[in-house]
């Protein structure tokens, strides 16, 4: 039997929870989430006692005014870029998609930037040149590749917006100020709706510009905004929320000092794919970005065809449409100034109440649209189409908030990008492709009033993400909390278990597998998992080995946060599965399947080959048909040819899946050495195992799943002899353990 298990490493565990469940209101708060709907503090306070002014406020402010200039611009004169290019409304659409398209891949590699070069300011301030110099390229265009050029340029610089202003702003801000803070954001943004179409009715109409003077016009505009922003700084990731919940852990412990044997920080830190992956985890934001999409549907080519609508159906030259939205612009700015601090009251009692709003402002915006579509008057399209623009201002600041509040710090820009690739990528595209051919069919009034579907939808699928906000909300406090817990026990020279899975639940789609599991592995140990067919003992496997993500829990290996981590990463950690029936690659070799496990970890054949050759020497069998193919290996052979890649990859955790399983006695007992001796070389090893007494015999420490859940688990010396036990979880279920223990 290999080394017993630690006596200390659960309780710290135990350790863990109790600070979860102490800290985790005062967490909340750190969040902005008081649970009351209590005045806000005022702005003037909140920003005195975060000691930060509204500067970074103002730079970003200036950029968005920057870029939504010269987009609004292009909005207004599409008409008559249309004609000097020779493209129709058709193209002009597919033209918008191109930079659509561009505006969503833009997220993906400014958010990679970010993860690298966490320079949130500088990389604005670039994007924002970019975008300068793009403008006064548009003004010298004569084709319409020219033209798709110059917006899929400006479409690549003005997609850092959306992953970068947001979250540097989320961190610049404290949380008890965000939805005021945003709101006056987006408002600035409305700015640039009001000055644009005004500055274009002005140097169109007054001065007599052309459209190419006026994207020259507005370049350097956008240049003079860029300066302005120049003493942009970022302040760090999580300054106001996570960090003040770590720090919560050691104010209620103290700091400890010293170090174990722990994995670093760098060696589990998420990759970019990984982050992408472990946010589409999250219930909330995986039903936020269905929203975003049918809200992109809706929004995005909604304005161009507005623009031709204003034009065809009541003759409004560019003047006349800069003055329309104009007034709108000009509505909706009191609108967000209005609606801050009361998203704000709403958000500290419960996050999932400002979903409401965002779904009744959405569902009432496009039933406005919609009736001013088919106005009769021109009174009426404009009172309705401010009205509904109105609604759709105050939704962005409180989406915003919505999204990003459940996400921990470092990967806000991620979760940014994804909103603009479902918003903008996804829905966009899509709605072009919907409002061109409803347009062929319907004509423009038509296309318009078709916005009716998705708006609706998307209201829909945000209210019923309402009840998913604060329980996503709670996990990342969890987790926080967790983190810092053990990163503090383990900086005082504590010792942990190994392996430890920590409230871990698992799906396959809607169909939920593992339930609040905890399991433990110390090092050096060798653990049974046993249970009927479907217990869920593989699928836990799966968990550990990282070839499945658990939808809540932890999983965490020499005290490090492996839970979201790829498999091969775990891998190079030093975790092996050899999985059940599936262990070798059939085509190839004995000799290559073996050379091809040493180059999971990039090995040389310098030090593969001794390894190949220890194999041989443990399995003689195995050199006998190093040449053969593994397809015509029998079953106990190749169970022989998956273990060993233990011996050449030499992990520290060991699974192994059904090692047993319709193989002849003599097989197994010579598999069984295998794996002490491996076990003995300092190898933990989790055994999953039909056969209880094979596995209990073998085992330090066993646990028995019934149903995705850990009914019983301990020493394998005190489990032999509980046949209750054994019988309740292989005939009758755990419902006959407790009615035989209430019998004793």
């Amino acid at each position: 039997m290999a080394r017993p298990r630690a006596g200390d490493g659960a309780a710290l565990l135990d350790d863990v929870e109790q600070t979860r469940e102490q800290l985790h209101d005062r967490a909340r708060e750190e969040l902005g989430i008081t649970g009351v709907a209590g005045p806000v503090p005022t702005l003037r306070s909140a920003l005195r006692s975060a000691n930060v002014g509204l500067y970074p406020l103002i730079a970003l402010g200036a950029l968005l005014v920057a870029d939504g200039v010269h987009s609004y611009a292009f909005a207004v004169l599409a008409p008559e870029i249309a004609r000097a290019t020779g493209i129709g409304k058709g193209s002009v659409a597919g033209i918008l998609a191109v930079k659509t398209l561009a505006i969503a891949v833009a997220p993906l590699a400014i958010a990679a930037l970010v993860q690298r070069v966490p320079r949130r300011g500088l990389l604005s301030l670039v994007t924002a040149g970019v975008w300068s110099a793009t403008s006064v390229f548009l003004g010298y265009v004569v084709t319409a590749s020219g033209l798709a050029f110059g917006l899929a340029l400006d479409g690549l610089s003005t997609g850092s917006v959306s992953t970068l202003h947001v979250p540097l702003l989320m961190d610049t801000y404290p949380p008890e100020i965000r939805v005021r803070i945003l709101s006056y954001y987006r408002g600035l943004g409305e700015v640039a709706t009001v000055g644009s179409p005004l500055l274009v009715a002005l140097l169109v109409g007054p001065l007599g510009y052309t459209w190419r003077g006026v994207f020259v016009a507005l370049g350097v505009l956008s240049a003079v905004a860029t300066v302005v922003a120049v003493g942009l700084r970022d302040p760090g990731f999580g300054r106001f929320d996570t960090e003040r919940i770590r720090g919560a852990v050691h104010d209620l412990h103290g700091d400890g000092a010293g170090a174990g044997d722990q994995l670093s920080e760098d060696d589990v830190a998420l990759g970019f794919f990984e982050i992408v992956r472990r946010l589409l985890v999250i219930p909330s934001v995986r039903r936020l970005l269905a929203g975003a999409t049918l809200l992109g549907v809706m929004t995005i080519p909604f304005q161009t065809f507005l623009f031709f609508y204003l034009q065809e159906r009541w003759g409004l030259d560019p003047t006349g449409r800069g003055l329309f939205f104009a007034f709108s612009a000009a509505l909706s700015i009191g609108a967000l100034v209005a609606v801050g601090s009361r998203g704000e009251a709403l958000f500290r009692r419960d996050p999932g109440l400002v979903l409401n709003i965002c779904a009744a402002a959405i569902i009432a915006a496009v039933v406005l649209f919609a009736l001013g579509a088919v106005a009769p008057a021109f009174p009426m399209v404009v009172a309705l189409y401010a009205a509904g623009s109105c609604l759709v201002a105050v939704i962005a600041p409180l989406l915003n908030v919505s999204i990003l509040s459940p996400i921990p710090a470092r990967m806000r820009s991620h979760a940014a990008a994804l909103v603009g690739i479902f918003s903008g990528g996804v829905g966009g595209i899509a709605g072009a492709v919907l409002l061109s051919g409803v347009d062929r069919r319907y004509g423009v009034v038509g296309s318009m009033v078709s916005l009716l579907v998705p708006g609706v939808l998307g209201g829909l699928v945000f209210a019923s993400a309402k009840k998913l906000l604060l329980a996503d909300t709670d996990r990342m406090i969890d987790e926080v909390l967790e983190a810092e817990e053990v990163r503090r026990l383990t900086s005082s020279g504590a010792h942990l278990p190994m392996l430890a899975c920590r409230g871990v639940e698992f799906s396959y789609g809607q169909l939920q597998v593992l339930f609040d599991v905890d399991f433990t592995v110390d090092d050096g140990e060798m653990v049974a998992l046993l249970g009927v067919n479907g217990a869920g003992k593989s699928t836990l496997l799966r968990v550990i080995s990282g070839i499945g993500l658990p939808s809540r829990g932890s999983v965490r290996f020499r005290g490090g946060d492996i839970t979201y981590l790829d498999a091969e990463r775990r891998v190079r950690l030093g975790i092996t599965q050899v999985p059940g029936g599936r262990a070798v690659f059939s085509p190839m070799s004995v000799a290559d399947n073996l050379r091809t496990f040493g180059y999971t970890l990039g090995r040389d054949r310098r030090v593969i080959d001794p390894a190949i050759d220890r194999c041989f020497e443990m399995f003689p069998r195995l050199a006998e048909r190093k040449n053969q193919a593994a397809a015509t290996l029998s079953g106990g052979e190749q169970q022989m040819l998956g273990l060993s890649r233990a011996l050449i990859l030499q992990p520290r955790l060991l699974l192994i899946d059904e090692l047993s399983l319709g193989l002849a006695p003599m097989i197994v007992s010579e598999l069984l050495e295998m794996v002490r001796q491996i076990n003995a070389g300092g190898t933990a090893v989790v055994l999953v195992e039909q056969s209880v007494n094979i596995a209990l015999n073998l085992v330090d420490h066993a646990y028995f799943m019934e149903k995705g859940e850990i009914r019983f688990n301990g020493r394998s010396a005190d489990l032999l002899g509980r046949d209750d036990l054994l019988r309740a979880v292989f005939l009758q279920g755990a419902a006959a353990a407790e009615t035989t223990g209430k019998r004793r």
